[in-house]
């Protein structure tokens, strides 16, 4: 593909969807609230395995060349000055891969503290109250305990992308990552985003606005489909929101102690933490 590529992961709820809108108040830059890259790239290392009927016929470097391939198609149309972000809560799993085949190429984590993750998702399912929600398989039973266990569990929308910015944080491309705190992008997003650009070594775009952001048609669209409405709005303006939870008390506290990143004994050399 042209131009530059970066990528957005970390927590669900966490600013993605924000710091995607404001990213693309810069003309040279494209960012969305998530795209089909990573279940492709997943596909595609699947079908090219060894179990698979062709998999004798395609060894490693092709294999290389077609994940690039996958990237390519998809970003075909993006112009040789561009940069472009790719966002997926995946890609904190596949940080070897996408070292050696962008060994430029950034990848900014959102993050916030997975009670208050919980807690966003339980105000949308709670405002939403006549709809059924694709985040729980448009199930009808469940209670808020039910829910943020199956969210927290390994397999869950919080659970494994927590577990995934573990992975990532702890790895040997720690170098590659910068944590993004929610608390950050909304109460000084100029300094967030000057964090950003110093991160990607781009020089700073002055026309970034956080009062004036864009809608975009393409996510009221797809949280539509998921019976989740809300679920990627993103306000005219970036204000801090303060609010009491709505988990019980119990259900707070346990999630609020996994914040790892907070802990001040947390120490990961050369992890930008903003």
């Amino acid at each position: 593909m042209q131009g530059k590529l970066h990528f957005i992961s970390g927590l669900p709820r966490a600013g993605s969807t924000l710091l995607s809108a404001l990213l693309r108040q810069n003309p040279k830059m494209s960012a969305g609230m998530s795209s089909p890259v990573g279940p492709l790239f997943n596909a595609m290392l699947r079908e090219t395995a060894m179990n698979k009927e062709y998999g004798l016929f395609i060894d490693t470097e092709m294999r290389r060349k077609l994940l690039h391939g996958v990237f390519d198609a998809y970003y075909a149309d993006a112009r040789p000055d561009s940069i472009t972000f790719d966002t997926n809560r995946m890609w904190t799993t596949k940080m070897s891969a996408l070292a050696q085949m962008y060994p430029d190429a950034r990848v900014v984590c959102c993050v916030r503290n997975p009670a208050w993750v919980l807690d966003s998702v339980e105000s949308l399912i709670q405002r939403n109250a006549f709809d059924l929600s694709g985040i729980f398989n448009f199930e009808t039973g469940g209670t808020i305990y039910s829910r943020v266990e199956g969210l927290a569990g390994l397999n869950g929308m919080v659970g494994y992308a927590l577990n995934a910015l573990r992975e990532a944080v702890y790895g040997a491309y720690s170098d590659k990552l910068m944590l993004l705190r929610y608390e950050t992008l909304v109460t000084d997003p100029i300094a967030a985003l000057r964090a950003v650009y110093d991160f990607i070594d781009e020089p700073y775009f002055i026309g970034h606005d956080p009062d004036n952001i864009a809608p975009c048609d393409d996510m009221t669209e797809f949280d539509r489909r998921m019976g989740t409405p809300g679920l990627h709005t993103v306000g005219g303006a970036v204000a801090p929101r303060t609010r009491d939870p709505l988990l019980p008390p119990d259900l707070f506290e346990r999630y609020a102690q996994t914040e790892f990143w907070a802990d001040p004994a947390f120490n990961r050399p050369g992890l930008r933490v903003i």
